[in-house]
């Protein structure tokens, strides 16, 4: 059982960045994929980006390649998500998951763990 708290949204300018993290609880913290996602008003929630246990995969949407980073910190089980350049259609919910095991994975069913979700808004 995993569970994960997003924290550091908020309302920013485009053109801004904001940090997200995403603590995560539990000892086999290392073993998992972990993945951001974000749910807009009226929106099906898509897939950000997703970063393999050991650091090394990574993948990102098309539309925030080359703006979003994702990186981890297996000592410290916390996933983040730093995001440049915003955009006021980056305004959504922003959600961290997990799953156990290594692959590519980009879509809502393949995870079994979910956060609460923060909101992140950019005003234009």
């Amino acid at each position: 059982q995993v569970q994960l708290v997003e924290s550091g949204g908020g309302l920013v300018q485009a053109g801004g960045s904001l940090r997200l993290s995403c603590a995560a609880s539990g000892r086999t913290f290392g073993s998992y994929t972990m993945g951001w996602f974000r749910q807009a008003p009226g929106k099906e929630r898509e897939f950000v980006a997703t970063i393999s246990w050991s650091g090394y995969n990574i993948y990102y949407a098309d539309s925030v390649k080359g703006r979003f980073t994702i990186s981890r910190d297996n000592a410290k089980n916390t996933v983040y998500l730093q995001m440049n350049s915003l955009k006021p259609e980056d305004t959504a919910v922003y959600y961290c998951a997990a799953r156990l095991g290594s692959g590519n994975y980009y879509y809502t069913h393949e995870y079994d763990y979910w956060g609460q979700g923060t909101q992140v808004t950019v005003s234009s």
